[in-house]
């Protein structure tokens, strides 16, 4: 009973990542794009999208942390040098945002 339980669990988890919209994705659907600040912003409200959004953040912000303590600079510092290669590698086509806030197309 045990390990049906397990294997539903396992196939209901499963499931949910398959539903789950990749960054790529999200990236190529024009509903995140690239900030000057380092970190994804929201193009065009999605859940799925703003969720990506928030893990892939969290990651960056943390790589930034761990970069920043290793170089004693602050992590701000970091998180601008990011953005600026993040924005020079997004795709054209993609979203990324302006010095004035807007977002635009690459």
């Amino acid at each position: 009973m045990k390990t049906k339980l397990l294997v539903l669990a396992a196939g209901l988890l499963l499931s949910l990542n398959a539903f789950a919209i990749s960054l790529q994705d999200a990236k190529s659907q024009g509903l995140v794009g690239e900030q000057p600040n380092g970190y994804l912003g929201i193009v065009k409200s999605d859940p799925q999208a703003t969720a990506v959004a928030k893990e892939v953040n969290a990651k960056r912000k943390a790589h930034y942390e761990k970069i920043a303590r290793k170089n004693g600079i602050s992590a701000s510092e970091v998180a601008k040098l990011a953005a600026e290669k993040a924005m020079k590698a997004t795709k054209s086509g993609q979203y990324i945002k302006s010095s004035n806030g807007k977002w635009v197309k690459k």
